[in-house]
């Protein structure tokens, strides 16, 4: 039997909004309470812990995440703080030195070059000649290709293909080749992800599986891994991203996992692409790129289908949609599969939609009617949005300033989880936290607490779990939990009003780390009772 008293901190609890110390015993929290009260309790069975003035939580929730390619992220070439065509080009020859076979990079945005160039493909041979390279944007939806590459997959220039840029249909076919990683190569990426989401205070992550991002081994083999090597890392859930048209189909697909962690058919199920990529399905043309409306993957009928058919077979369907003309086509699939199996059905799956960037009221109404969660990505306007970033270029300021309305959602009545979409954005959720608090769109701003919420308890109602406690420090419920280093607390809303009043000890709401130039580091992550990262030492 395992017996820690946890005192000398804060512990951000419902139950005692006050509370300096937590019991932990057999992975299950026993006790929360006051340091006085600590004293009293302590005996020889336990292992005492002094935080030292640091703050418990419990641990977050990655709505949504790709482990394999954020693991390939942390290996790789990375773009992200790339500024102008030439830094790209200094990488890739750097890299290019060391190794061989196909170069592997990510991370560029080309809205932060200044002219918004892209390398040509001669300039990318000249770099690294001897090598095929493929370097993903940031998110992931285009990348620049060597002509070697290009050659290997007998690309000619076209729509999907031009200079060194590759999107569209002809981007999936290649990536699908090229991140066909044998099984040894592919644990270290996944491994590598998992340790890095525990070092950031996760424990428990949504995998967003699919053939075109990792593949059905690769998922397959990260639900096979041993009950210790599971207890060692977050707690996997995942969405399996085919489409299925019958509810017999259904049911078998979901049941050929052998899995209880495959939650969902969906996820990265794509009805279009992304904004930063012009594959974003719009309905009107992006403000940089005339007569271009983005891609349509997935037609009504295939959402009718697949929703009737997960509805029918009790099971979640889920789908990627970003532009306000994808979710056009994916409200109306819903609408027609409610039409076929009845309202009451569809209503009952619990439904999602994946990153919804662009939604008006009429939308966010519908929703609301089919039941749907939003899973979203704050994260995505922290780097994109506000004057002058991505979105305002791609969309123009009217249309930009719409974008990624968490609080309009949470408003309308429609839930909210929160992801990183890793290796898109980075897999910090106290930056996702500050991010929400500061949406470009003063209306779709919430409070820390809001966002603390729909980063952990929401995660695990999105998910249908059956433990009501999921997600809390409370008596009785899990010990799964981070601990940080964070040195003030307060309690933080868009409005100062609100927030000043409700930092008084009278108003009894639990405090979160202020979250200002210097975001709280995690000290210890806990998942039931094992602690799966550690930068505390011994107690």
């Amino acid at each position: 039997m395992s017996v820690e008293l946890y005192r000398n901190g804060s512990i951000y609890s419902p139950a005692d909004p006050f509370a300096t110390a937590m019991l932990v015993e057999d992975g299950t929290v026993a006790w929360i309470g006051t340091e006085s009260a600590a004293g009293a309790l302590l005996d020889a069975r336990m292992t005492e812990i002094d935080l030292q003035g640091a703050l418990i939580t419990p641990a977050f929730v990655d709505s949504h995440v790709h482990l394999g390619s954020l693991g390939a992220r942390l290996n790789g070439l990375d773009l992200g703080g790339a500024r102008s065509v030439g830094e790209v080009l200094e990488a890739v020859a750097a890299a290019a030195t060391t190794g061989s076979g196909i170069l592997l990079g990510a991370g560029w945005d080309e809205s932060t070059f200044g002219d918004g160039t892209l390398p040509t493909s001669g300039q990318l041979q000249q770099a690294a000649p001897d090598r095929e390279v493929y370097l993903a944007r940031v998110d992931v939806h285009s990348a620049l290709i060597s002509p070697k590459l290009a050659m290997r997959f007998g690309l000619s220039e076209g729509p999907e293909y031009t200079g060194a840029l590759v999107r569209g249909k002809a981007h999936g076919r290649i990536r699908d080749a090229i991140f066909a990683f044998d099984e040894a190569t592919s644990s270290e990426n996944r491994n590598r992800a998992l340790a890095h989401l525990a070092s950031t205070g996760h424990g428990t992550v949504v995998e967003m599986a699919a053939g075109q991002i990792s593949g059905r081994a690769d998922l397959e083999a990260l639900l096979a891994r041993t009950d210790a090597e599971k207890a060692a890392t977050p707690e996997v859930f995942a969405y399996w991203a085919e489409l299925v048209g019958t509810e017999d189909e259904a049911r078998t697909l979901l049941a050929s996992f052998n899995s209880g962690a495959v939650v969902g058919l969906g996820g990265d199920l794509n009805i279009d692409g992304s904004i930063g990529s012009r594959t974003a399905l719009l309905r009107q043309d992006y403000a940089d790129a005339a007569g271009e409306r983005g891609t349509s993957y997935l037609g009504i009928e295939q959402i009718s289908a697949h929703v009737a058919a997960c509805s029918l077979a009790g099971i979640q369907a889920s789908f990627h949609v970003i532009g306000d003309a994808g979710l056009d086509l994916a409200l109306e699939g819903f609408a027609k599969a409610a039409e076929s199996v009845g309202l009451a059905k569809v209503q009952a799956g619990r439904h999602r939609l994946e990153h919804v960037e662009m939604v008006d009221a009429a939308a966010r109404a519908r929703m609301l009617d089919f039941a749907l969660t939003a899973s979203m990505q704050p994260g995505f306007d922290a780097a994109w949005g506000g004057e002058g970033g991505l979105y305002a270029q791609r969309l123009g300021d009217s249309r930009a300033a719409g974008m990624n309305g968490v609080g309009q959602f949470l408003s309308a009545g429609v839930p909210v989880v929160i992801g990183s979409d890793a290796p898109v954005t980075v897999a910090s959720p106290w930056a996702a936290v500050k991010a929400c608090l500061e949406l470009s769109d003063p209306q779709a701003r919430i409070s820390a607490r809001a966002a603390f919420m729909a980063h952990t308890r929401s995660g695990f109602r999105a998910l249908g779990s059956p433990n009501p406690m999921a997600g809390q420090l409370v008596n009785g419920a899990e010990a799964t939990f981070a601990i940080w280093d964070a040195a003030e607390l307060s309690v933080q809303t868009p409005d100062l009003r609100v927030s000043s009043w409700s930092t008084d000890a009278r108003a009894g709401t639990p405090m979160l780390p202020v979250l200002e130039d210097e975001l709280p580091n995690c000290l210890r992550t806990v998942r039931a009772g094992n602690v799966i990262f550690d930068a505390m030492g011994a107690a």
